[in-house]
């Protein structure tokens, strides 16, 4: 039995791993230099390896086509995943929200783990790029590279989205997919930067905010997201981990608008924060209101919260007035913005769309059109939210694909 796994990502690496247990020979194929290349920098080069969530509950943070995944979670779970890196070295800690990381904070010492696993002595590790399958009579016989046509009794696509391109997910295994008669379901942009309408973002590019609350409002005036966070604002709008979250909710971006509203004070109640202004602008009563306000914002925020309060920035603070202050408390807990748009699929963290669940055996992950074949990970028309999701979905659908790909009996 000889098994390819195309592509040394999250679900190839794990894929090889489990496929050589069985098999007599794996080939893995991988256009890099260099294996697990976008595994290196998720989670900002730390590796959000997975989350600490039951099964069930992990099974409601991927918005498309959950129910296809529930085979693989369950066969390889998030403990099963963790268990495996641990016992190639790296030891595991739990985040906020669940989100795992190792201990060490370097991605690479997942990735490191991962090649321990897959580079087994039956595993063959090809630098190469595939250019097509090899198909005769709706079974796989192999690939061709640009070098050698490479011959062997089973092939699992672990090819990733069209995010990140530079990391080799350049949306290579819907090519492959088609040519097997698949279905691709439009790759788009999931977990991405979001465009806002309003062009001051500009001058706040760069600053981070941590521990505010995001609410996404359709234009129906229907809440579609809330969160607590961390943020980011760019030079097109807005970014960082609650804005990526927030993004796959947003589901007709572009077609219509999305209302934004950022509570900056989100630990304080609206009485607590009018006290809280009250209490700075005593201490600074002397003062212009744009000189006032720095014990309660970044410096780059406040002329912005002042406009949106619609408030003169030199007005003196003992002139202010109550309905002042009240305006001022209401633009703190009601920043509004208004989204666009998102950055291009090329800069998504994860792509939505590929390849048709419905086409795929979910309990195997291999074809229903082609035998032999099999697909894992991103390539799949299945996404997660941030904080670890999506990773377990390419450690989880790997796996089971390795495992039936490589099963004498099937």
């Amino acid at each position: 039995m000889v098994v390819i796994v195309i592509g040394a990502g999250a679900a190839g690496l794990i894929a090889a791993g489990r496929a050589a247990e069985k098999a007599e020979k794996v080939i893995l194929i991988e256009k890099n230099n260099i294996v697990g290349k976008k595994l290196l920098i998720t989670g900002k080069g730390r590796c959000n390896i997975t989350n600490s969530a039951e099964t069930e509950d992990m099974i409601t943070q991927y918005p498309r086509n959950a129910k296809f995944l529930y085979s693989a979670l369950y066969t390889f779970s998030n403990y099963d995943i963790i268990q495996l890196v641990e016992e190639h070295g790296v030891k595991t800690k739990v985040e906020r929200g669940g989100r795992v990381f190792p201990v060490s904070d370097k991605a690479k010492d997942v990735v490191n783990a991962l090649k321990r696993y897959a580079l087994r002595s039956n595993v063959t590790l090809k630098h190469a790029t595939v250019k097509s399958l090899i198909i005769e009579n709706g079974t796989i016989k192999g690939v061709k590279t640009e070098h050698e046509d490479i011959f062997a009794d089973r092939a699992i696509v672990c090819t990733g989205g069209k995010s990140y391109p530079l990391t080799g997910s350049t949306g290579d295994g819907y090519k492959f997919a088609r040519q097997a008669g698949h279905t691709i379901i439009e790759p788009k942009a999931s977990l991405i930067p979001v465009l806002t309408e309003e062009k001051w973002v500009r001058e706040l590019m760069g600053l981070s905010l941590k521990n505010i609350k995001i609410t996404a409002y359709n234009n129906k005036n229907k809440k579609v997201y809330s969160d607590f966070g961390e943020m980011v604002f760019t030079h097109f709008g807005i970014s960082g981990p609650v804005v990526l979250s927030m993004s796959a909710y947003l589901k007709n971006i572009g077609n219509e608008k999305y209302r934004i509203e950022i509570d900056l004070k989100s630990a304080l109640s609206m009485e607590q924060l009018q006290a809280r202004i009250l209490r700075d602008f005593e201490k600074y009563n002397k003062k212009h209101l744009i000189n006032a306000m720095d014990d309660l914002l970044p410096k780059a925020l406040i002329p912005v919260v002042i406009s949106l309060a619609g408030i003169e920035p030199h007005k003196a603070v003992n002139e202010i007035t109550r309905e002042e202050r009240g305006a001022i408390a209401e633009a703190l807990k009601h920043f509004s913005l208004t989204a666009v748009g998102v950055r291009p699929v090329e800069e998504a963290i994860v792509t939505s769309g590929g390849v048709k669940v419905s086409e795929i055996n979910p309990s195997t992950m291999e074809s229903k059109l082609v035998n032999g074949l099999y697909f894992a990970g991103e390539v799949i028309d299945v996404d997660g939210y941030t904080g670890g999701y999506n990773l377990q979905a390419a450690f989880s659908t790997g796996y089971l694909a390795g495992e039936n790909a490589s099963d004498m009996e099937e």
